[in-house]
């Protein structure tokens, strides 16, 4: 069956949130085997939201839609579902019962605005959102169905896991088909130069799978997708694929790079530190990112001033003199102290001119050292990341950790 999401509120379409909801909703639709179609963001405007319930209605078997059930004059959703589905609102006392008790020590929040909350649309299921005030409801329309949710993201989330798919499961116990998704990731090549090579096997893939490219800060994803009970067909496919990419293979799973970086060092025993100017912790947030990076990642300096470099890391003061903070021999002080700072296996050190200001002939913005230490040497390299400060950050990020798993998988 096909599905389709509609987010509503003024707040996405012009940029002040963003729209997080659809992409979690779209994995666990996803894993259910449910094909989302579309999605779709819509203004707090009673003719927007309707015209694109026909829309979705007109292409899609389940509608889901977030965002507007709150109590203030902004939020409409509820009223506007009541005019789509020609009923009225009524009280609901499962509704009211669960809002009383979930304010029941916030009784500053028990006012006539919160009370509208348990008025839902008389021909509705209420489903119970466990987390908040504002009721999850579920409509049927011939032999469609669309689900209301809130358009908080914790309450959206739950409100998903705990109730809308057991819902659609039951009322809808036929509506999975097979998905099946195989993703890896290459670096070193470009993305034109990839879809040369990959070519051949391309054109003469079965019309069941679907090869897509998806470039990002120097790496690719390639992602092959089935959507027909064809595992094995999948399976042979997948393995050609990985033969004709091997040169530039990173791994063969859908897995962040710290984290590819991570299993490596834990399944070694190793551990690794890092030391940072231009990337400004990011390369620190990434690592401690996972669940149980304690037992490999040990910590950071960020060493965004000179005296930092030169007074926590060891970095000579005639060194940065000389050469600069952007330089090899600066990163490689960098790098190296650290990692007797930290007493780990391994260390990356990254410095560079993020911009837009700072730039000179010999260093452009976007020029960024980085030094990786092992236990058998200190290996630092140049690159050249672009000339915004956001992607700069971004790629150097990814060539740090691109240029440490290549390290470990050579020498470690």
């Amino acid at each position: 069956m096909n599905c389709e999401i509609i987010t509503i509120g003024d707040e996405l379409l012009i940029g002040q949130v963003v729209d997080t909801n659809s992409a979690w909703m779209a994995q666990r639709l996803n894993e259910r085997g449910i094909v989302l179609k579309q999605i779709t963001s819509v203004h707090d405007d009673a003719e927007h939201i309707t015209a694109a319930l026909d829309e979705a209605f007109n292409r899609a078997d389940i509608v889901l839609t977030t965002g507007g059930l709150g109590p203030t004059k902004d939020d409409i959703t509820k009223k506007v579902l009541c005019d789509y589905f020609h009923t009225r609102l009524v009280p609901s006392k499962q509704v009211e019962e669960h809002v009383r008790k979930l304010y029941k020590n916030r009784p500053d929040v028990l006012n006539r605005l919160t009370a509208t909350q348990w008025l839902v649309p008389e021909n509705c299921t209420v489903l119970t959102n466990r987390v908040g005030s504002a009721p999850i409801m579920a409509f049927t329309l011939n032999a469609k169905r669309l689900i209301s949710l809130p358009g908080v993201p914790h309450e959206m989330q739950v409100g998903m896991q705990e109730q809308v798919l057991p819902w659609l499961t039951e009322q809808l116990p036929d509506m999975a088909q097979t998905i099946a998704h195989r993703t890896l990731l290459v670096s070193g090549i470009a993305e034109s130069s990839l879809a040369i090579i990959l070519e051949k096997w391309e054109n003469a893939l079965p019309d069941c799978l679907h090869l897509a490219y998806l470039p990002k800060d120097g790496t690719i994803r390639l992602r092959l997708s089935l959507y027909e009970d064809a595992i094995d067909v999948l399976d042979e496919q997948w393995n050609q694929l990985k033969e004709l990419v091997q040169d530039y293979l990173v791994v063969d799973e859908d897995k962040p790079l710290e984290l590819v970086l991570g299993q490596m060092l834990l399944a070694k025993g190793q551990t690794i530190s890092t030391a940072e100017s231009c990337t400004g912790g990011r390369l620190a947030a990434l690592l401690n990112a996972h669940s149980g990076s304690s037992a490999w990642y040990w910590g950071s300096v960020v060493a965004y001033d000179n005296s930092v470099k030169q007074n926590v890391l060891g970095v000579p003061a005639d060194v940065l003199e000389t050469h600069g903070a952007v330089s090899e021999e600066t990163v490689r002080y960098m790098v190296e102290g650290v990692r007797n700072l930290a007493h780990t296996d391994y260390a990356i050190a990254t410095s560079g001119i993020a911009g837009p200001t700072g730039g000179t002939p010999d260093k452009p913005v976007g020029t960024v050292w980085m030094a990786w230490a092992t236990p058998d040497g200190t290996y630092a390299e140049c690159f050249h990341l672009g000339s915004g400060r956001e992607q700069i950050t971004t790629r150097a990020c990814t060539k740090a950790l691109l240029g440490m798993i290549q390290i470990l998988r050579k020498f470690g």
